[in-house]
């Protein structure tokens, strides 16, 4: 988020001398995502961020297109991806491309002790659909809960700890910079008074930690679909302070203030977040139109350019039948889709609805992974005879 923000000890300088009560000096770190052209955030660390003492063989991750490549309309059962006690092995990509990978996790553990995580390939959103707990990183804590947006800007370290079992997540992964819409913000960055959501909404990292801990570190670095061992002869959240404006936040899908109108609104008016050749998009409870002739029901519409994936959370949808929390829908590009049959009719005179939803549009086709065909509705092609 284009927002600066501080925690912790700096020195009144970037760049300069800032030495700790023994007289040695801080190792000051550069974090950014796009080089030195975009937000970055300076740490002030007890040892140098590069003390690595081994590296073992990576693990491929990368997702593996199915062969299933027919075009039609396709639904997931997300909960039937069964629980898994490592979180990274919980983790069941279903459909990517080139820009974007969408994962569905059940982990019934985080990462705690001396394990971490970083993904240096993309950004991260961890929606949380079940489940609550704290994500841990250098920059402090950040208590999370159902309906939380958890971004991630990639090469973060994080440990994620979980109060039960019992969590569901919806993973985006992006290969660009996750933000806000751009029509939302101001020229100097601030979110502007028609944005459905304000600075006021977005939860910055809190209670900084500060290990000074020697010992071995493992720390799991994503890069370029493989999985690399790393470890550290220190406690990675070793920072004293920083400040900047690149750094982890939650926003809660339950912040998100619906915009609507007399008639039907079209998908824009849900964008909650932007990046490159895909978009986010939270449906929330919201009146319906009050045109006395409107029709709240979605109308007809082609995909002609994009991809459409819902992930639905909670609710009743007016414009679908035998919708299943955790459920996936994949309407792709080059072929109509609408409301099912009966639901136009049933959707007049209708003063609201409680629904709850993810949406991910793409540019570019997904590809689908045999972890989604595992978890198939078949039927789900005819739903509309």
């Amino acid at each position: 988020m284009p927002h600066y923000y501080s925690l912790g000890n700096i020195p009144h300088k970037r760049h300069t001398q800032f030495r700790k009560p023994d007289g040695g000096l801080y190792s000051e770190q550069l974090f950014s995502t796009e080089g030195f052209s975009s937000n970055y955030s300076l740490l002030y660390h007890l040892h140098a961020p590069t003390r690595i003492l081994r590296t073992e063989e990576p693990v491929s991750v990368a997702p593996v297109a199915a062969t299933s490549n027919i075009l039609k309309h396709r639904s997931f059962k997300g909960f039937n991806v069964k629980p898994d006690a490592d979180y990274l092995k919980s983790r069941k990509t279903v459909l990517f491309n080139n820009d974007v990978m969408l994962t569905l996790a059940a982990p019934t553990k985080g990462l705690t002790d001396n394990v971490f995580y970083k993904n240096a390939d993309t950004d991260e959103v961890l929606f949380i659909h079940e489940g609550s707990g704290v994500l841990r990183t250098q920059y402090g804590r950040l208590p999370f809960g159902y309906g939380d947006y958890v971004v991630i800007p990639r090469g973060t370290i994080y440990q994620v700890e979980f109060e039960n079992e019992h969590n569901r997540l919806f993973i985006i992964e992006s290969f660009s910079p996750i933000t806000p819409p751009k029509r939302y913000l101001s020229r100097y960055g601030q979110l502007l008074e028609h944005s459905p959501y304000c600075e006021r909404d977005i939860r910055k990292p809190q209670d900084l930690e500060t290990f000074d801990l020697q010992g071995e570190f493992l720390i799991n670095v994503k890069k370029k679909g493989n999985l690399y061992p790393i470890w550290y002869g220190h406690h990675p959240f070793d920072v004293v302070g920083w400040d900047g404006c690149e750094y982890p936040f939650i926003l809660s899908i339950h912040d998100f203030e619906p915009i609507t109108g007399r008639v039907h609104q079209p998908p824009p008016v849900h964008q909650t977040f932007d990046a490159h050749n895909f978009v986010i998009c939270s449906f929330v409870p919201r009146l319906y139109d009050y045109h006395p002739q409107s029709i709240p029901a979605p109308y007809n519409h082609s995909n002609i350019d994009s991809d459409e994936v819902l992930y639905y959370v909670d609710g009743d949808f007016m414009s679908r039948k035998h919708v299943e929390r955790g459920m996936i829908t994949l309407h792709p590009a080059g072929i109509p889709h609408g409301p099912h049959p009966g639901t136009v009719e049933k959707s007049i005179g209708a003063k609201e609805t409680k629904e709850l939803a993810v949406m991910v549009d793409t540019f570019h086709p997904l590809h689908l992974t045999n972890d989604a065909l595992g978890i198939e509705d078949d039927a789900y092609i005819t739903s509309w005879l």
